[in-house]
């Protein structure tokens, strides 16, 4: 006889069995859908809202600014997979910081898109930027309590900033020396001019459309490898036995004839035609398709071995319309067709002045160079201008790069700087500063240089004396700016152990603009290169001592800047999900013989649920299943 806990559970464990063969959601299924706790929302109004988004901005400005400067502070951050990270760049500061109230993290993720933005376009000035949305944010934050209306607060800070980033671009200056480029990285780099001449001297050899690659090292000292002209990245010889030089491994051909095809080759008949060119020529010969197999690679193998014809197989690199692109750049830099299986330009028709030609070419297992092709300027001139609009005109970001990278094999080369150290923290570290500065270089020959140091913002905010509104709270979004962009100046001055606001002030008063009245009058005005040098702790001519920012970097962090943090104030509701409480779980039933802590319930469902998978059950038949369970 069962007892009735057994016949009971033998009877829920038929139906459960029973339903959920039948396609049917078991009642344990549906039990647990029914105790389904879906998420809600807690929303904060108003000055509690807005009080909790400053404290966010508050802690991640002050977490992001300490790195501000020539003697900033190094930042340490945890990494839960690996080793922790040293560094000074403002844009990782910002997406380390995760805060545990929603609504202040909210705050904080607002401003950390503030510098990912300006990170993103101009490649530094990230810490100046998030400074900046702090003390925007605040000094708004207050009018707004004072019952300031948010629109047009809103409106005044757009007025100021279009009247800074005016006075910006009508000081600038161009940048066109090796000197210069190497006083734009040493500055991004935290004074440090060893990593600014290395990018100058890269700069220099490369051309201003050059690619410049950045990457870790394998030795204690950092390296600077250019190459000039076209380089494939990880397209090497298809076989070994292509190796001319077997003691540095790899194939050197001097004079090659090239043969472009922008498909697969697998027919003998198709590499026949050009290898007797070759050997009537007594020529070397580098083929370049999309892949050579079959035949046509056992063909070009052979030869070699025999000594007949001296022959190299790479493939194309990339893939796609950009592969197609890339061997039509090639051609013309060889001046050599591109073949393909259009009637008239087949492989069967190849004659010697359709093949292309450099002067040398090195073939390597992980990369192919072709050094000084016989293309024409002109027309290697053309195709650039064409790949230089299609960036000028692209919106993707992996598009453009593909463009820059090909823009750099025709006209410049590929420099490639490995950064070495004692350890894996101290190269990462070192990196981050080499990428902060070479994006500092490209934007400052882009656009321009101005003083750096912040200074450029301070005597702006001079400027912004003239611009007056007819309404009150316009005006006091003027003066929100007018106040904001002293605060760089200041902060630097400060994390270099000096008076932040005493310099500001000397620097401001030093500066003299038409149409404003003076409040404190000085013997002598200088000029606008004017400024203090927080790493001598002495004011000089920001402009003679290379202390310098691009024009590019101080614009887009004002711009971004002041979008967000004005948007910021404006806010009057913030929802976020609210957190879930964990519940204890509860005493797990007494044990089974051999199965300690599960009950005998939790056991019965555990077998009829793994039932539909054992094999030698026929699960169309419910009368046998109940069977097998009594």
């Amino acid at each position: 006889m069962l007892s009735l806990k057994q016949e009971t559970s033998k009877i829920v464990c038929q139906n459960i069995l029973k339903n959920s063969l039948n396609g049917s959601v078991s009642l344990a299924s549906r039990s647990i859908l029914n105790r389904r706790n879906y998420g809600t929302k807690e929303i904060l109004f108003s000055e509690e809202g807005r009080a909790k988004l400053a404290n966010g901005v508050n802690t991640l400005a002050k977490a992001v600014s300490v790195t501000l400067g020539p003697k900033g502070r190094n930042v340490l951050i945890d990494n839960q997979y690996g080793l922790p990270k040293i560094t000074k760049d403002g844009v990782t500061v910002a997406k380390s910081v995760v805060l545990k109230d929603k609504f202040e993290n909210l705050g904080a993720r607002i401003v950390q898109d503030v510098a990912i933005k300006t990170n993103d376009y101009a490649g530094d000035g990230t810490t100046t930027a998030t400074v900046l949305a702090r003390a925007i944010f605040a000094e708004g934050l207050k009018n707004v309590q004072a019952g300031i209306n948010p629109m047009d607060l809103r409106k005044g800070v757009q007025m100021a900033v279009d009247e800074v980033v005016k006075f910006l671009k009508e000081n600038k200056r161009e940048i066109k020396t090796k000197k210069e480029i190497a006083q734009v990285g040493t500055i991004s780099a935290n004074n440090d001019k060893h990593i600014g001449n290395m990018l100058a001297e890269a700069m220099e050899k490369v051309g201003k459309d050059g690619v410049i690659t950045i990457q870790e090292g394998k030795t204690m000292k950092d390296e600077l490898v250019v190459t000039k002209g076209m380089r494939f990245k990880r397209q090497g010889f298809i076989s070994s036995y292509f190796i001319t030089d077997i003691k540095k491994q790899k194939c050197e051909f001097k004079n090659p004839l090239i043969l472009i095809y922008d498909q697969r080759i697998s027919a003998i008949q198709d590499v026949i035609p050009a290898l007797e060119i070759a050997a009537q020529n007594r020529r070397p010969i580098l083929i370049v398709a999309e892949d050579i197999e079959g035949e046509a690679l056992a063909a070009c193998i052979l030869n070699k071995i025999r000594g007949q014809v001296q022959v190299c197989c790479v493939r194309s690199p990339s893939f796609g319309d950009n592969r197609r692109e890339i061997i039509k750049d090639l051609g013309i830099l060889v001046n050599g067709n591109v073949f393909n299986n259009e009637v008239e330009n087949t492989l069967d028709k190849v004659e010697l002045g359709m093949l292309g030609t450099c002067d040398t070419v090195t073939v390597t297992k992980d990369e192919t160079v072709f050094i000084n092709g016989s293309g024409s300027k002109e027309e290697i001139e053309k195709r650039c201008n064409a790949i230089r609009e299609l960036i000028a005109t692209t919106t993707s970001e992996f598009e453009k790069k593909n463009l820059k990278e090909r823009l750099a094999k025709l006209v410049g080369g590929v420099a490639l700087i490995e950064v070495g150290g004692v350890s894996e923290v101290d190269v990462n570290e070192k990196i981050d500063r080499f990428v902060d500065a070479l994006c500092a270089t490209q934007a400052a020959i882009e656009e321009g240089i101005v003083p750096g140091g912040g200074t450029a913002l301070l005597k702006a905010s001079k400027v912004l004396e003239k611009l007056h509104s007819d309404s009150f709270d316009v005006q006091l979004g003027i003066d929100i700016v007018k106040k904001a962009i002293k605060v760089p100046i200041q902060t630097i001055v400060n994390n270099a152990g000096g008076e932040g606001a005493v310099v500001s002030e000397a620097v401001y008063n030093s500066f003299k603009v038409d149409g404003v009245k003076e409040t404190t009058p000085v013997d002598k005005y200088e000029p606008f290169s004017y400024g203090y040098d927080a790493y001598n702790n002495q004011f000089c001519d920001m402009i003679k001592e290379g202390i310098i920012d691009p024009v590019k970097v101080v614009r887009s962090a004002i711009v971004d800047a002041s979008g967000v943090a004005s948007l910021l104030t404006t806010s009057e509701c913030m929802i976020v999900e609210k957190p879930k409480k964990k519940t204890a779980q509860p005493p797990a039933a007494p044990g089974m013989g051999g199965m300690g802590g599960m009950g005998e319930e939790k056991m019965i469902i555990i077998i009829i649920q793994s039932a539909k998978f054992i094999p030698g059950i026929n699960h169309n038949n419910n009368d046998k299943i109940n069977n097998n369970i009594k």
